[in-house]
């Protein structure tokens, strides 16, 4: 009964998150059709392209976002939530991370009944969520790292054809796939607003924070200033990407056994005492009291050092 009630908790609380979420999303969408839409045409009233979000949530996104400004967080959430392309507010995303906490805390303390472990939970859940974004960022900078290398050789070949330097970034977009073309196009769209082409692609390599961008980016500088012929450079760098890349698979091979190592030693741990407080809760009864819990701390702590020296080791910076 205590794991189907946190079951059925959990999932209407996430039930109801993620409807309020896709509301809200669905809502931009058909501001931004709106807007699209030629002056003059299926006009509709202002206050319901500009109605407010639930008087319930609203207050409280404002609220955080306004904490996260005062403690010069705002900046960094934002831009990591656009790099990973998760369409929602640093406030809403904390709001979100606060009430996994909180369920996973609902969670830990009906399954287990002990209050510790409900209290790590409050700080892991929050910590998960900050971890997916950090991974589906880290996952798209390398697709658009692979992807880059043959970006520019499609370029290359389109100004060998007599194309200009924005054709062909077109014709590239037209041919190549996500996220490279989703960022590509953010650039394009700039330069149609009016945007130098250059500035667009400085801030796309801001915005990506990826070091082989920001070398084509340079050389783009240095060309235009000293001159030459573009497409070559463009070969030039594509193939030089190219054989960083080899390097770099080769390296997450021969280290994939030292961090997998790494990840099950640090989870295996708490699995074992959650799985343990589950089926025989009399058993780690001893650990809960007196000095149970300064041992589980140090244990936990040594844990997190040995998962970190692991993890150091098996990181090779290419």
């Amino acid at each position: 009964m205590p794991l189907l009630a946190a079951l059925a908790i959990g999932a209407g609380m996430s039930a109801v998150a993620v409807a309020l979420l896709t509301r809200y999303r669905e809502r931009d969408e058909e501001i931004a059709k709106i807007l699209e839409l030629p002056y003059g045409e299926n006009d509709v009233p202002a206050e319901v392209a500009v109605e407010a979000r639930s008087a319930f949530i609203e207050p409280g996104v404002e609220f955080v976002q306004g904490a996260l400004e005062r403690m010069n967080l705002h900046q960094r959430v934002a831009a990591d939530l656009e790099r990973a392309r998760i369409p929602i507010r640093p406030g809403e995303f904390v709001i979100v991370a606060a009430v996994s906490g909180v369920l996973g805390a609902a969670v830990a303390l009906l399954l287990t009944g002990r209050s510790f472990i409900a209290v790590t939970a409050v700080f892991l859940m929050p910590w998960l969520c900050w971890r997916i974004v950090k991974i589906k960022v880290a996952r798209r900078s390398q697709a658009f790292e692979r992807q880059l290398p043959e970006a520019l050789s499609l370029i290359a070949g389109s100004l060998e054809a007599g194309h200009t330097f924005l054709r062909a970034v077109e014709m590239m977009v037209e041919e190549s796939e996500p996220p490279l073309t989703q960022e590509f196009e953010r650039v394009l769209s700039e330069t149609r607003l009016g945007d130098p082409l250059m500035d667009s692609l400085d801030r796309m390599s801001d915005r990506l924070a990826i070091a082989d961008l920001a070398w084509v980016i340079q050389a783009l500088r240095i060309q235009q200033t000293v001159g030459g012929k573009l497409a070559d450079l463009l070969s030039t760098l594509a193939e030089f990407m190219r054989q960083r890349e080899e390097i770099r698979r080769e390296v997450r091979v021969l280290t994939a056994e030292g961090r997998l190592s790494g990840n099950i030693l640090g989870a295996l741990p708490l699995f074992f005492m959650l799985i343990m407080q589950i089926l025989n809760p009399n058993w780690m009864k001893p650990m809960f009291r007196g000095w149970g819990p300064a041992v589980l701390g140090i244990a936990g702590l040594s844990v997190l050092m040995g998962v970190a020296v692991i993890r150091k080791m098996a990181r090779v910076d290419v």
